[in-house]
């Protein structure tokens, strides 16, 4: 079998019937799906994250899903690294790297790299959480106003994660976080050709399929068991996993401060900001993808399948 050097970079919102897409390229072009979705990461939250189920997961070979605990914490720099050997493996198997998500800076760092900004120290790192969790944001917010204006003018106290992500950096390096991203990328990248294919459906189509997806999550799919299980350890509350998408709305159903409906009325409100950002990312950044408004599955593998043959054909070494 000979090897592939190219690679498939599919993106889109969510919603959007990537997965699906995903499996039927796999499936047609002996290809690997490599996960670039930076919840679907994590394990515990299958259902919430709207990642492949098992059956969906048996049809082709699936990489990067679920393989760090929700208690660890993953950055889009690790997250690099992870993929970059997931494609080299692949590549050397024979087979096509079919990378699939929906967050645009994983695809940014893939193919273009990032200012490597320093491993921030166990020390800063549990110093500035624990302050977090016995003060608050305001404490941490105000922190960074002092260390790094800039940032802190953009930040909300509701937004802990990025609040202490930018506390940390300045805090280890001396440099403030956005001075680390105006420095020329590094780094290893996805090296090789590559075909990008971008969804962008219609929004209202969208938002609509967001909505009955939470639904069918909440009351059917066991969205509230993933969350009770993941609340029952105790964790951090600024890690990644427990910012992800209606992880801490069913918290606060769980835990009495918040009427189920009220929340699902929440999470449905999110989720379409987060799919209007990534429709707006990928339609700003993917200038040179393939694109398609389709919405359903023929129509786009009779769309994108003919791109993926000839640039096959085009990527023999």
């Amino acid at each position: 079998m000979r090897r592939q050097a190219g690679a498939v970079l599919l993106a889109g919102p969510t919603a959007s019937g990537k997965s699906a897409l995903a499996i039927a390229i796999a499936e047609e072009f002996d290809g690997v799906i490599i996960n670039a979705d930076s919840m679907q990461v994590y394990s515990g939250l299958r259902v919430l994250t709207a990642r492949p189920d098992a059956e969906e997961e048996a049809r082709a070979p699936h990489r990067l899903y679920g393989v760090l605990d929700p208690a660890d914490y993953c950055n889009a720099a690790r997250w690099r690294d992870m993929a970059l050997e997931e494609i080299e493996e692949v590549r050397s198997a024979g087979k096509l790297p079919v990378i699939v998500g929906g967050t645009g800076l994983y695809f940014d760092i893939l193919t273009k790299g990032i200012a490597e900004v320093p491993e921030i120290s166990d020390a800063v790192r549990g110093r500035l959480r624990e302050l977090q969790k016995r003060e608050g944001n305001a404490v941490i917010h105000k922190m960074l106003s002092q260390k790094d204006p800039e940032m802190a003018a953009k930040l909300n106290e509701g937004d802990t994660q990025r609040l202490l992500r930018a506390l940390e950096v300045v805090e280890e390096t001396g440099v403030t976080l956005g001075e680390w991203q105006k420095r020329a990328p590094s780094g290893d990248i996805l090296e090789g050709p590559r075909l990008w294919l971008a969804l962008t459906p219609d929004r209202a189509w969208l938002y609509e399929r967001c909505d009955r997806r939470l639904d069918w999550m909440v009351a059917e799919g066991g969205a509230l068991d993933e969350v009770r299980a993941l609340r029952a350890r105790g964790l951090d509350p600024a890690l990644p996993a427990m910012k992800a998408l209606g992880v801490p709305e069913l918290i606060a159903v769980l835990e009495g401060r918040l009427e189920q409906a009220e929340a699902v009325d929440r999470i449905k409100m999110l989720t379409r900001r987060y799919a209007k950002r990534q429709l707006t990312w990928v339609r700003n950044k993917m200038c040179e993808a393939n694109r398609s408004f389709a919405q359903d599955l023929e129509s786009l593998k009779d769309e994108f399948f003919p791109f993926i043959r000839r640039f096959l054909l085009t990527d023999e070494n």
